[in-house]
């Protein structure tokens, strides 16, 4: 009698929070402050972070779409734009 190879789970991806970028946008969750995130389909969201994770960033919106939130994939992340204080 043979039984099904054990298969272990995959490692959960890193999120090094040393890095600048990851830095800056904890800087961004902290102050509360406004970004427009621009994804590679061309849509643009504006609105403030929520919450970042190794997969996902998660914006609050603003304007017509505001009280509604926003689940992005980092991968669909083209850039994030912000303003300097």
């Amino acid at each position: 009698m043979s039984s099904a190879p054990v298969v272990a789970p995959a490692a959960a991806p890193t999120f090094d929070t040393t890095v600048p970028s990851v830095k800056r946008i904890h800087n961004l969750i902290k102050d509360k402050q406004e970004i427009e995130v621009k994804l590679v389909t061309g849509d643009s969201y504006k609105g403030t972070v929520k919450w970042i994770d190794p997969h996902c960033l998660c914006i609050d919106l603003v304007g017509e779409e505001k009280g509604q939130s926003m689940v992005i994939w980092l991968t669909a992340v083209a850039f994030v734009k912000y303003r300097s204080v």
